[in-house]
């Protein structure tokens, strides 16, 4: 199986290269299965309803959220009602929307998509992750009873993302980390065959300040007696993204490959 990750999508410009890559590769590799993080595609905060459909029409089956997913006016409902677009697993039970989700693939294979929340330097306080992952694994065997089992770590410490990578390690088809909104290039596969990558990075600008217009942010740091009102960057986005092929008797990873793609930081594309 085929499955292509993205990451976090930053505003409109994350969204247009979302738009402009995402069908290339889907025709090019065959993909099987897309997620995308959308936590900051409304404008740099969030996802709205409407938004997430354009998702949805580009090709992705699942989307992730992440710290700023609840951000938006009026999005509990959609939450709430889309089983597909989901917030992070591990915050309290009554918390709207759902933080897993089973899919099936066009070729009839059953996907399980976890997004976890990191515990450290975050807004939002959950349940330990490693334990919430651990006791949601129990109702799935891969290679047995699911075919790929994917992981979003929406955390800030690259530690913390490491540690969960290897602690799932053969469990799980893939660990990739999401939030700093900086691409690691420390893409593998671990000694028990688990994809990982520390973070995706974003689709967005990234002559910014991690998807902030960079003057708004050297303002910010600069002049701290001053309000600064925060605004996305706008300029041409790289697209970032992993490729995970996966054993369809095992589930698990067989080869890696990370994209760059246009933008200030693209990598040539290489066929």
């Amino acid at each position: 199986m085929r499955i292509l990750i993205c990451g976090d999508v930053d505003a409109r410009t994350g969204r247009e290269s979302v738009a402009k890559y995402l069908p290339e590769l889907k025709k090019k590799f065959a993909l099987d299965f897309i997620v995308i993080n959308v936590d900051n595609a409304a404008g740099g905060f969030g996802i709205t309803a409407d938004i997430a459909k354009e998702f949805f029409n580009m090709g992705a089956d699942i989307l992730t959220g992440g710290n700023h997913v609840f951000d938006q006016n009026g999005v509990i409902p959609f939450l709430e009602a889309e089983p597909r677009m989901l917030r992070p697993y591990n915050l309290v039970a009554s918390t709207p929307g759902h933080g897993f989700s089973e899919t099936k693939t066009a070729k009839g294979q059953k996907v399980v998509v976890i997004h976890l929340l990191g515990q450290r330097f975050m807004p939002i306080i959950g349940n330990d992750p490693f334990e919430s992952c651990s006791q949601l694994l129990s109702r799935y065997i891969l290679g047995k009873n699911v075919d790929a089992i994917i992981v979003d770590f929406h955390a800030e410490f690259t530690s913390e993302k490491n540690a969960l990578g290897h602690f799932l390690d053969g469990k799980v088809s893939a660990v990739v980390g999401t939030h700093t909104h900086i691409p690691t290039s420390d893409e593998r596969i671990l000694e028990h065959g688990t994809a990982f990558q520390t973070d995706l990075g974003m689709c967005g600008d990234y002559d910014s300040v991690i998807g902030a217009k960079k003057e708004d942010i050297v303002e910010k740091f600069t002049k701290i007696h001053t309000k600064v009102r925060i605004q996305s960057a706008t300029g041409e986005s790289t697209f970032c993204a992993l490729m995970v092929e996966t054993d369809n008797k095992t589930g698990l990873a067989t080869s890696v490959r990370a994209f760059k793609l246009g933008g200030c930081i693209e990598t040539p594309f290489i066929s």
